[in-house]
């Protein structure tokens, strides 16, 4: 799904020039329907099985989208002038990073690329997001968000999350300059000045009080009331949510 950070995030469904407009369908039945194909998001084949969210099993063992540094932002080697593919290393991950917090429950550490910024934010259902740290590549922002990985978990409690489950008291601003006490020096020079809190309203009308994860794998139809969308989640009135981005490569067939 993309998005698009406004007052209320707008999110869409687009695909072969189309766009779904998903804000629209809220509080109508839609229904999604795979047909049983997957294509991998790479080299676009058909494959049986979808790895690492989206990719043919070739792809995903091969290709720079899915390399380790993606998860573990500390293994990268681009600014080694190493990687799967170098031209792609350079463009992507040895290019402005920052470390953040963000906010649900709980207080999460992560690395996006600069350029990822707010997508990254909404995409994980956050509350708030505010960055601590710019590096110069993706190995140091990963070494930095190791750091504090003992303080801050790099995890979000989707389920936690779907249900709207807060923490008001959580201080962004006052938890950044904490981590500045925290890291080594040479660690803590990436820290920046900036103090702007991101803050994210979603489309919803109402949270489930509980919450049932729904797969294509295991049921090729998924509809009811649309009641809301949060991170890449799908929100039904049964208290059914679908993780639309678990599904990237899936041929998806959508009505209202």
């Amino acid at each position: 799904m993309s998005t698009v950070h406004n007052d209320v995030i707008e999110y869409a469904f687009i695909s072969n020039e189309i766009s779904i407009s998903l804000n629209e369908y809220l509080g109508k039945e839609i229904k999604l329907t795979w047909t049983g194909n997957i294509f991998c998001r790479k080299c676009s084949k058909k494959t049986k099985k979808s790895f690492g969210e989206g990719f043919c099993y070739p792809c995903f063992s091969s290709a720079p989208e899915a390399s380790p540094c993606i998860l573990h932002p500390e293994l990268c080697e681009a600014h080694l002038g190493k990687g799967r593919d170098l031209e792609y290393e350079q463009k992507n991950h040895n290019q402005p990073h920052f470390v953040y917090l963000a906010a649900t429950e709980i207080v999460k550490v992560g690395v996006t690329r600069a350029t990822q910024v707010p997508t990254r934010w909404i995409d994980q259902g956050a509350r708030q997001a505010l960055i601590i740290a710019e590096t110069p590549n993706r190995y140091l922002a990963g070494v930095i968000e190791v750091a504090l990985k003992d303080i801050y978990s790099d995890k979000t409690n989707w389920q936690n999350m779907l249900r709207n489950m807060t923490d008001d008291s959580i201080d962004l601003i006052d938890e950044k300059w904490k981590t500045e006490e925290l890291l080594p020096s040479d660690l803590s020079s990436y820290i920046t000045d900036s103090e702007e809190v991101f803050d994210f309203n979603y489309p919803i009308i109402s949270y489930p009080e509980k919450v049932t994860a729904l797969n294509f794998d295991k049921t090729s139809d998924v509809s009811g009331i649309l009641t809301g969308i949060r991170g890449q989640y799908l929100i039904f009135d049964n208290h059914n949510v679908i993780n639309i981005r678990r599904h990237t490569g899936y041929e998806i067939e959508f009505n209202a």
